[in-house]
């Protein structure tokens, strides 16, 4: 399961605790604490605005995001600059592009690094929760870890893993919800 002991602690992750503590800062630059997505289906992506990946990806996220969000799904976006520098807006410019040509309704966090000595905590314990096939450390834009509704990551997926083609793992563990 995943637990915050501060935000700028690592990660780590008892069997008897939820998340807690403020995990980021969104897009707006205010805290968010993990805690209100407790009993929720996560489907967690590093996003990058400029990737040739972005149009496919957020408008399949949206459409799932919109099918799903009122059964318990939550999407978390992670704006992550670390690949080919795809994502060099400020966190306004990527939260207006992403809502406002994508419609996206979803979460925009604070831009994070995903790999790395200054990766975020989350995807520290998302990485070593699910191990990539050539290693943990995530590889391009838009890889996607789906976390069921107790915290534990359930599978990951690549960055050119269509979001639809995700759909049936997430209604099953939506089931699970009810």
């Amino acid at each position: 399961m995943i637990r915050y002991t501060n935000p700028m602690s690592d990660f780590i992750c008892p069997h008897d605790e939820y998340l807690k503590t403020p995990l980021s800062q969104d897009a707006k630059g205010d805290n968010v604490d993990l805690s209100i997505y407790k009993g929720k289906v996560l489907l967690i992506v590093n996003v990058a605005s400029m990737c040739g990946l972005a149009n496919s990806n957020y408008t399949e996220l949206s459409e799932i995001y919109q099918k799903h969000k009122d059964q318990g799904l939550e999407i978390l976006a992670f704006p992550c600059n670390q690949f080919g520098s795809q994502e060099p807006g400020t966190n306004e410019e990527i939260r207006e592009f992403v809502c406002t040509r994508f419609k996206a309704e979803y979460p925009v966090f604070d831009k994070v690094d995903v790999n790395g000595s200054n990766a975020s905590p989350i995807y520290k314990y998302l990485k070593s929760s699910k191990g990539g096939i050539f290693g943990d450390s995530i590889k391009w834009n838009f890889s996607k870890f789906l976390v069921d509704k107790d915290g534990h990551v359930v599978d990951r997926y690549a960055p050119t893993t269509s979001p639809l083609s995700i759909e049936k793992d997430i209604k099953k563990l939506l089931e699970k919800v009810k």
